[in-house]
């Protein structure tokens, strides 16, 4: 290693995470690399009648998922991508079962995010006022996360028959879906503390008697000016994550940075798009998915991919649906790299 090289801590550890992206995408390689080995090995001893078909199809079947896998991770080629996300769900109009609705898409995501190895926390959650939950904030952190994730940006819609309806009537509700970067110390996103401002409140929910008697929940304001369009917004964030309330406004202003950032980044993205003119475009705000429950069908609208699996989805198989998102609509970001 080079004399002098940590001086710069920043920098020194944007160098080791080049260092750590590249050496997994090398020992990546080597793994599939050796499973086309163990798969043209079975091949030889299947035609000599030393293994049988099982070992053949298990080898095909490893060699095949890790060759998507590393397909997958190369249309994420943003420097955003690797990052972990903070994934925020609010229910929309329609009371108790859109606030149903929410807390279901919370558990997919959590079940989606535990599935694929990574680590999940609740940041803050407002419960319903009678079953459900009115908004969540899920930290999910591991490398792609946000990669991956993106996709789930936008309204999505549920019909079913309703259990809480007495008359049994189809319903149609909505939530919304809102995905942004969670930064770390080496991303520089600048703020302005004379445009903060906190509050601290008493947590509400399970949690023992200290959530009732102890202001650990923090409220964070910041004063937003757009720098592109002049646009002024406050910025509200709230964390009960912990009983510990300077952890809590750690964690809120981490939140804060990443929405920062991804304000930046949505920014980039819409330059991009008025270049691409003749492409599809990514409408971020729309409504993206429905799950239509009695029909048995979940269907994407920006890419048609559908699946009748609605047990499945719910229970977080989301691959089908991210992997057909990205072979979409990722080109065009390479294509400019």
């Amino acid at each position: 290693m080079a004399e002098g090289f940590w001086d710069d801590q920043a920098a020194a550890q944007k160098q080791m995470k080049k260092i750590k992206d590249l050496k997994k995408w090398v020992s990546d390689y080597e793994e599939l690399e050796g499973a086309v080995d163990e798969l043209k090995l079975a091949m030889e001893f299947f035609q000599e009648e030393i293994v049988g078909e099982e070992e053949v199809d298990a080898a095909y079947a490893k060699a095949i998922r890790l060759t998507e896998d590393l397909e997958l991770r190369n249309m994420l080629r943003r420097e955003e991508d690797i990052m972990s996300a903070v994934l925020k769900i609010n229910s929309g109009a329609g009371g108790t079962e859109s606030q149903d609705w929410a807390s279901m898409l919370m558990r997919m995501y959590m079940r989606w995010a535990e599935k694929a190895g990574y680590k999940v926390s609740i940041a803050n959650l407002l419960e319903g006022d009678e079953a459900g939950i009115k908004t969540c904030t899920l930290n999910i952190e591991g490398d792609f996360a946000y990669g991956y994730l993106k996709s789930e940006n936008g309204v999505h819609r549920l019909v079913r028959v309703s259990p809480y309806n007495a008359q049994g009537k189809r319903m149609t509700s909505f939530a919304s879906v809102f995905v942004t970067p969670l930064v770390d110390d080496t991303i520089e996103v600048k703020v302005e503390p004379a445009l903060l401002s906190w509050d601290t409140f008493r947590s509400g929910g399970a949690g023992g008697q200290n959530v009732n008697k102890v202001e650990s929940g923090v409220r964070l304001r910041y004063q937003f000016t757009d720098p592109y369009t002049g646009e002024q917004e406050e910025i509200l964030i709230e964390n009960t994550e912990t009983r510990d309330q300077p952890k809590n406004k750690e964690n809120a202003m981490r939140q804060l940075r990443s929405i920062l950032y991804d304000k930046e980044l949505q920014h980039r993205m819409q330059e991009q798009a008025k270049v691409e003119a003749g492409k599809k475009k990514i409408e971020w705000g729309s409504q993206i998915r429905s799950y239509v429950f009695d029909d048995r069908r979940v269907k994407d609208h920006r890419t048609n991919w559908q699946t009748s699996d609605v047990g499945g989805v719910m229970d977080g198989d989301l691959d089908g649906f991210i992997k057909a998102y990205l072979m979409e609509f990722s080109e065009s970001a390479d294509e400019k790299e």
